[in-house]
């Protein structure tokens, strides 16, 4: 009995790896076991391709929405300078158009304040006045002046010059016409009359 017949060994078995059949010159199909591996190999390929892709995508994103940011910030800050811009000449053409029409009042409410001094504002005059101080007052006009105050070139002018041993510097010592202002802002200087100290004695010799 020989030895392949009572099963001592097993045939060596034979794969044939060509890609083309040698009987036909067909290329074969690759086996299944090749076919998952060269599978395997183009999705890793195909996956770390989606992968920069995503990635470039989520760099773009970013510079694009810093840049709109920036953007809108800078729109922002415009903005806010405008409005600031445009309030504040608002209020500057407010200020000074309240500011013309007193102006243009002054003069009666000198002639009121003469009228007052010689107790001559009494009847339906003196209501009629006491109404325009009071919507002058409203308006932010107020008068400033008074005897006795140092005298301050920013906010009185001087009509009258002496001197006097009673006071120690330029003072106000006549109130010839109250000034008008409107918060910090002079419409009319006081005008005044003003003293200064006596000037000292000349040497004899």
């Amino acid at each position: 009995m020989s030895t392949r017949e009572n099963g001592s060994e097993e045939e060596p078995v034979i794969r044939d790896n060509r890609k083309i059949d040698p009987e036909t010159g067909q290329v074969r199909e690759p086996k299944p076991a090749e076919t998952t591996a060269q599978n395997d190999k183009e999705q890793a390929a195909d996956r770390s391709s989606s992968s920069l892709a995503s990635d470039l995508a989520s760099i773009e994103l970013a510079t694009q929405l810093a840049e709109r940011t920036a953007d809108l910030q800078r729109l922002q800050a415009e903005y806010s300078n405008y409005r600031k811009r445009v309030e504040r000449d608002r209020v500057a053409v407010k200020e000074q158009a309240v500011a013309g029409v007193l102006a243009e009042l002054l003069p009666v409410l000198d002639d009121i304040g003469r009228a007052r001094d010689h107790g001559e504002l009494t009847g339906g005059f003196a209501k009629v006045s006491e109404s325009l101080e009071a919507a002058t007052g409203k308006l932010g006009l107020s008068t400033f002046g008074t005897k006795g105050e140092p005298f301050d070139p920013m906010v009185h002018e001087a009509l009258m010059h002496s001197y006097s041993p009673e006071v120690t510097e330029p003072t106000c010592v006549e109130i010839l016409q109250p000034g008008y202002r409107i918060g910090e802002r002079v419409l009319r200087p006081a005008r005044v009359a003003v003293a200064e100290p006596e000037e000292p004695a000349a040497d004899d010799n």
